[in-house]
């Protein structure tokens, strides 16, 4: 299981700052950072310690079996980003 980012994200970067594992993605640094509209998190890197959950600003992350139901496509882009 892993944490999910949802499109609700507004790329606050508290996450980021606080994750342990440095699974949250893109970060400022990294290319493409300004063309995408939020970050995601690698499942295959996150340690589930919700560390990031505490501190989002705008409550868009979730553990995986609790994502919202409109939110569901959410789970699939946090996958997908990581398969490039």
């Amino acid at each position: 299981m892993s944490r999910v980012i949802i499109e609700t994200c507004d790329k606050h970067l508290a996450c980021v700052e606080v994750c342990p594992v440095d699974c949250i993605h893109p970060t400022k640094d990294e290319g493409g950072f300004e063309e995408y509209t939020q970050l995601y998190i690698d499942p295959d890197e996150c340690i589930d310690c919700g560390a990031c959950e505490a501190v989002c600003p705008v409550n868009a992350i979730f553990p995986e079996e609790e994502v919202p139901e409109q939110s569901q496509a959410s789970i699939d882009a946090n996958r997908d980003f990581f398969k490039k």
